[in-house]
């Protein structure tokens, strides 16, 4: 039977190599179809959409992409849809363009996130390296987060008791001084262990302790949230 971490890395290697897409929000067809031929023309996928709100009523894919984003769109500005996506598709690199672009506008944009800000007319090679440097951006970002769920996913799976036991390994300590902490035999702990290790798919306590370093700052953000709220 194949391991299960051997399995999840295969479906996070599937994701990252999946056909990507190049978002186009413009509201400019002439430059729609320019830039989609170009990234056919390039061996991607293009999406085409002349406002902000069209792009929003699409469905999130899970798959490496990028966003190529006009500043000025009758809707909502690009600015705007910038900051509306900030949170939820940091797998998705933002490349601006714009007719009007100026120092403040660039600066703002950039400092939200932006790969890339191009002021047309832009050179064709140019705008595809960036795109390209924006996919591969997203690969690794896609991989990334799908490697996070797996261990939240697997953390989740364990019982009240195997996560004290695993909350407490990982800070170093024995299984006997385990179960002084927890007042259980050293037995009982490390039954729970062999459950913690399995469960977790860690083969090694340095494996084990590396993920539960990776929840604590997966946790960390969300707790800060919530007291500001």
């Amino acid at each position: 039977m194949t391991p299960a971490y051997v399995v999840e890395r295969e479906s996070e290697l599937s994701l990252a190599q999946a056909m990507p897409v190049v978002f186009v929000v413009d509201d400019d067809v002439s430059v729609r179809e320019a830039l989609e031929a170009m990234i056919h023309f390039a061996g991607l996928r293009a999406e085409t959409y002349a406002c902000a709100r069209d792009f929003l009523e699409r469905p999130r894919v899970r798959v490496p992409s990028c966003l190529v984003l006009d500043v000025m769109l009758p809707d909502l500005s690009g600015l705007d849809l910038q900051n509306l996506i900030a949170a939820e598709r940091t797998d998705t690199p933002i490349i601006f363009i714009t007719g009007y672009g100026d120092v403040p506008m660039t600066v703002q944009a950039m400092k939200a996130g932006a790969l890339e800000f191009f002021t047309k007319p832009f050179d064709d090679q140019v705008m595809l390296d960036a795109i390209r440097h924006a996919i591969g951006r997203s690969r690794v970002a896609l991989s990334e987060e799908a490697e996070m769920q797996s261990i939240r996913d697997r953390h989740a799976s364990l019982s009240g008791r195997e996560r004290e036991v695993m909350a407490l390994v990982v800070t170093g300590l024995l299984n006997k001084q385990v179960g002084a902490e927890m007042g259980i035999a050293e037995i009982t702990v490390k039954m729970h262990r062999r459950q913690v290790m399995r469960k977790m798919n860690a083969r090694t306590l340095a494996e084990l302790i590396n993920m539960a370093r990776r929840l604590h700052h997966d946790r960390a953000p969300n707790a800060a949230l919530q007291k500001v709220a």
